[in-house]
């Protein structure tokens, strides 16, 4: 099937984008007594169940697929669902939410560079200036010192790790972006969405049985299972379809720009409901990096 490139699909990804930040605050509670991997397997296996019907309905277009296709969903499925949710959820643990989800929007450099060189779509203009400025940005969103603490008296700054568990996920979600788009040229958004939680959902499986957290099944609270429903409902099978939908209709460099409802709304929910603050100093690199993802993405064109 081929697809077309809307002015609707950006709003789309980034009302996807929003549905993304407001699971927080249930993340951050949920990390606080669960092991990572359990918490995310437990959300795909919600949203499979949901969205089970669909590799039903879609089922001949399962055996069109090319090897490449599989790749891509593959590595969707396993790096930019499932292991990116664990990192992300974990990163938690380490540092504020806020910056947590701030160095994020490094995905749209990864993104662009991704959609440039594997969809052949144009590089914006001073690509390479925004990018700079966008990294000094969150060097800053990193580092509100400017000197990074690698130890806090004898132990290793837990403030590194979250950066590193942070920064990660970006990577694997901006490659998703891309590979995403890549698939959705000829398959449906629909199936593309029930195979990543599908895929993710088998590899997380398999996951937490060889690392022993399943038993950790026993110990969840009814506020426990509330909150991974939610979550698993909201940013998970309604973020995750109408992002697919919208990605469907969008060039890959543009959606990446449409995300930036993520951090937007993630700051603001951060802030009401988890008294996460960010420094005068992380707010200005903050609105730097929300501009030079701006910038990146103004000139974004080519194929689609």
């Amino acid at each position: 099937m081929s697809t077309t490139v809307t002015k609707f699909g950006p709003f789309l990804v980034f009302f996807a984008a929003l549905l993304w930040a407001s699971d927080a605050p249930f993340r951050v509670f949920l990390s606080e007594s669960l092991d990572s991997s359990l918490i995310v397997l437990l959300e795909h296996a919600i949203a499979l169940c949901i969205l089970l019907p669909f590799l039903f309905l879609y089922r001949s277009e399962l055996t069109t697929l090319t090897r490449n296709q599989w790749l891509a969903l593959l590595c969707i499925g396993v790096g930019g669902s499932a292991l990116a949710l664990i990192l992300f959820t974990e990163s938690f643990s380490y540092m504020n939410p806020s910056v947590v989800i701030l160095l994020q929007k490094l995905q749209p450099l990864i993104a662009i560079w991704l959609a440039v060189n594997f969809l052949r779509e144009v590089t914006p203009k001073q690509f390479w200036l925004w990018v700079g400025v966008a990294l000094v940005a969150a060097y800053v969103i990193s580092f509100p010192t400017l000197v990074p603490q690698l130890y806090e008296g004898e132990q290793f700054n837990p403030h590194i790790v979250g950066i590193f568990l942070a920064l990660s996920a970006a990577v694997l979600w901006g490659g998703s972006t891309v590979l995403g788009r890549y698939v959705l040229q000829d398959v449906s958004f629909r199936l593309v969405t029930a195979l990543r939680f599908a895929i993710a959902f088998v590899f997380l499986l398999g996951l937490n049985t060889v690392t022993g957290t399943l038993a950790g099944i026993s110990s969840l609270t009814q506020k426990d299972w509330l909150f991974v429903v939610i979550i698993s409902i909201t940013s998970g099978v309604v973020g995750m379809y109408l992002y697919y939908r919208g990605l469907s209709q969008s060039r890959a460099s543009v959606a990446t720009i449409a995300e930036l409802g993520f951090p937007v709304g993630a700051v603001l929910i951060n802030y009401l409901f988890l008294d996460a603050l960010l420094e005068p100093i992380q707010l200005l690199a903050m609105l730097v990096l929300l501009f030079a993802i701006y910038k990146l993405g103004q000139g974004s064109s080519g194929k689609g």
